[in-house]
């Protein structure tokens, strides 16, 4: 089959013949039919997140089964899914007591005294997530995919394998957003527009959305944003307490800087919640003023929207076409698969919300 192989950082993915190993237990074949960009990918390009090369990126998917392994029960050829990097084990601590997305468990890729799932003669060839979605096929463990509906489609289907579950899921699981808050978001990238449109879909009262891209704020008004802040035009935070009146009860920072995760932490009110979904490159270290703490504040992480992606997933699949999750305007191109470094490129320079390759 034909896959993007990343093998060097910073330097252009050929598309390359590679071979992809038969399902074995409890793994699933699927065809891949739309893979999203993801800035989670830029970060492994541009060498900000050390990983080992090569390796096949890609991980925001939706395709259709193929074939299926010996113990599988949950899906079968045909059926179409959507992929999640938070592939569970089921039975492990942080699976057991709800935490699915954190689940770390080994057993769920194969280890390196197996045959790889991905290889090019006979040299093995990496799995970004557990997926490497920048491929024509995937060969997954049958927990990293969930069954959705066959009239939603498989290109704005994709963008709920990553982005749209990270951005929803911080605001209603990790966050826990209330009916009435007022909430800031600072980045209308994919996730961004994500946690906007998760706010409005939780019933905030007031979504403010903060980018320095006049293109993607107006963008955020159709995601629900009631107020945005143009972020090059002065102190944001400023702006949002402004206002606000003294600051929003839940802020998040959907871009992965130091600068945006101090300020997501300032533009809070007294009570409030900072939830940080950005990827901050290893070794930053992000400050806070002290005295915030005896405000009671809050800043936290949220890894994939804290998801229960086989429950979240379908719903949010519903919510599409019902037309409360706005997918359409996410889409920034359609693509071909030897276009992808220049989509990922395009990505960093905050040029786009999402590029989804198109595999038919």
């Amino acid at each position: 089959m034909k896959a993007a192989v990343f093998r060097e950082v910073n330097q252009p993915m050929d598309v390359e013949e590679i071979d992809i190993d038969k399902p074995g237990p409890r793994e699933v074949l699927v065809r891949t039919v739309a893979a999203g960009v993801c800035h989670s990918d830029m970060h492994f390009f541009n060498g900000t997140y050390p990983g080992q090369l090569p390796v096949v990126l890609g991980h925001e998917s939706a395709g259709i089964v193929e074939q299926v392994g010996d113990q599988v029960n949950y899906v079968k050829p045909g059926d179409h899914v959507i992929t999640c990097l938070s592939v569970f084990c089921g039975h492990c601590e942080d699976c057991l007591t709800g935490h699915m997305s954190l689940c770390q468990e080994p057993e769920v890729r194969r280890g390196p005294e197996d045959e790889p799932r991905l290889s090019k003669a006979g040299g093995r060839l990496g799995q970004f997530a557990n997926l490497g979605s920048f491929a024509e096929k995937m060969l997954v463990h049958e927990h990293s995919v969930v069954k959705i509906r066959e009239d939603m489609p498989l290109d704005r289907a994709a963008l709920i394998g990553c982005g749209v579950t990270t951005g929803v899921g911080a605001v209603i699981h990790t966050a826990a957003v209330e009916p009435g808050a007022t909430v800031a978001v600072i980045g209308c990238g994919g996730v961004g527009l994500s946690c906007i449109n998760g706010a409005a879909i939780a019933g905030a009262s007031r979504v403010i959305a903060v980018d320095m891209v006049p293109s993607k704020l107006e963008l955020a008004r159709k995601f629900g944003a009631t107020d945005v802040v143009d972020a090059g035009a002065g102190d944001p935070v400023q702006q949002v307490r402004d206002l606000t009146g003294g600051g929003v009860h839940y802020s998040f920072e959907a871009i992965g800087l130091k600068v945006t995760s101090e300020q997501a932490f300032r533009m809070i009110r007294r009570g409030g919640t900072a939830t940080i979904i950005g990827m901050i490159p290893p070794g930053q270290m992000v400050e806070l003023h002290g005295p915030d703490f005896l405000q009671e504040k809050t800043i936290q992480g949220s890894m994939m929207g804290s998801n229960r992606f086989r429950v979240d997933m379908p719903r949010f699949v519903d919510f599409y076409l019902q037309g409360k999750l706005h997918l359409d305007d996410m889409i920034s191109s359609r693509i071909a698969l030897g276009d992808v470094t220049d989509a990922l490129l395009a990505l960093d320079k905050g040029e786009v919300a999402r590029s989804v390759i198109m595999f038919d």
